[in-house]
């Protein structure tokens, strides 16, 4: 099941209305480019490690589930002391080196298989590289974009990468799986790499000069190890200060672990229990990703006539309503049907969702934390994914996947309790205020708005 992988008041509503009608400049673009090459090469390349796993090492059940398990854990472990070195570097070059990372990290399994050299531990070190390229990339393009774009901009910049997201998944996976049978997957992840290498030119064209970050000085006598450990946990306590933050971020890693948890149990239960052909299950997961289109296109209409906190509670509620209705799937036309309309409601509810979460969370992170913070929600992302998918890989193994799969539903129906109730005039025992105004990074060496980040 796809990933649902997410402040705006006064008189700023009514310009983040029309926000979406204007460019947000030539250095904008070329993020975007970035974000849609590599979106698009990952799509392509959706499920080639699994496919590896089984068709060309000939993996049993329980290392095909370790390379998702280990690869999503150890990298996200990996990516923790990545925070704060991003925080205090210039971003793009980071991103660049991200990017290179995983170009390099990818491109290793068709050289290795062409030389005959392939093997499973491979395919867990290129999983777990690329886990911790991805967090620590993100990181750095979010902090990156806060100091792009103006405020009222952040929206329809999060907008269109949300819309990039889904339109990738809609096509992507189709013409992988196509690629992947005709040229077999290793091909896949080449183009994959690929992308990977593109992105990095995008970046490296949005050209400017990017200042050095500077750190801030802590407070007190602190130095050395605790100073580094300090540095280690400051993105959880940002988001953890914060109440608004803190329950948008337990809201978002439950829904988003539970959501994923059940997403190989559905594969089983439709493609092995009820006999779904390949191309239906595939059909049933692309399709209703059109309503993340439309969710992403309507995300800032919608905060412009009902305010962001209003839109993140009613999308953050209506989206736990949907999948509890997967556990009641049947075989044949109507079990596609009651599949694809279930995806397509919490789908356009994510796509309204992930956007103003995303920009809510940029807008009330100092400038300084951004990419901890990021990182920090990353890596908590990460864990909760794996260690909910190794435990409910055991519930349906103790049970069955459609009991494992109501189970998640009945819990998710649970989760609009964490979402904020009220909308706060304050910081919300925030480190501080939203920032607005001039931001750090290059807004002083361009007429163009300042960079910002894809959230998500």
């Amino acid at each position: 099941m796809p990933v649902v992988n997410i402040w705006l008041s006064g008189s700023a509503r009514g310009r983040a209305g029309v926000a979406g009608s204007r460019s947000l400049g030539r250095r904008f673009g070329w993020l975007w480019a970035a974000y849609v090459v590599s979106s698009y090469g990952t799509s392509l390349g959706f499920g080639a490690f699994p496919l590896i796993a089984v068709l060309v090492l000939h993996s049993g059940l329980a290392e095909v589930s370790a390379l998702s398990a280990v690869g999503l854990a150890v990298g996200a472990v990996l990516a923790v002391p990545l925070g704060p070195w991003v925080e205090f570097r210039r971003k793009r070059p980071v991103m660049v080196a991200m990017d290179l990372t995983r170009f390099a990290a990818l491109l290793s399994i068709p050289v290795a298989f062409a030389l005959g050299m392939l093997g499973f531990a491979q395919l867990l070190v290129v999983s777990v590289a690329v886990t911790a390229s991805k967090i620590a990339f993100n990181a750095a393009s979010g902090a990156y974009l806060k100091a792009l774009l103006p405020p009222e901009d952040l929206l329809v910049a999060n907008s269109r990468f949300e819309s990039t997201t889904w339109s990738a998944i809609v096509v992507g996976p189709p013409l992988g799986g196509a690629a992947a049978g005709m040229f077999g997957p290793v091909v896949t992840v080449a183009v994959d790499a690929v992308s990977y290498l593109l992105s990095a030119l995008c970046v490296r064209a949005i050209g400017g000069n990017e200042p050095r970050p500077a750190r801030a000085e802590a407070p007190g006598p602190r130095s050395g190890w605790a100073a580094r450990a300090g540095d280690l946990l400051e993105g959880w306590r940002r988001v953890l200060a914060h109440r608004t933050l803190r329950r948008l971020f337990l809201n978002a890693i439950l829904v988003n672990g539970l959501i994923m948890a059940t997403e190989p149990l559905l594969a089983v239960l439709l493609l092995g229990h009820l006999g779904f052909e390949p191309w239906q299950y595939g059909l049933a997961f692309a399709l209703p990703c059109v309503g993340g289109l439309v969710g992403a296109r309507l995300a800032r209409r919608l905060v412009a006539r009902f305010g962001q906190h209003g839109v993140m509670l009613t999308a953050g509620t209506l989206r736990a309503c949907w999948p509890a209705g997967l556990a009641f799937v049947q075989p044949g036309v109507p079990g596609i049907v009651l599949v694809i309309a279930v995806q397509f409601g919490l789908v356009a509810c994510c796509g309204v969702f992930n956007p103003v979460l995303a920009t809510y969370r940029l807008d009330h992170t100092d400038p300084d934390g951004v990419a901890r913070t990021l990182s920090a929600w990353a890596v908590s992302g990460s864990l909760a994914i794996a260690a909910l998918t190794a435990g409910w890989g055991l519930l349906a193994a103790v049970t069955s996947p459609r009991t494992a799969i109501a189970a998640a539903g009945v819990l998710l129906l649970a989760t609009p309790l964490l979402l904020p109730r009220r909308e706060r005039a304050t910081g919300d025992g925030a480190p501080g205020p939203p920032v607005r105004g001039r931001r750090s990074g290059s807004a002083s060496e361009s007429k163009e708005p300042n960079p910002v980040v894809p959230g998500g």
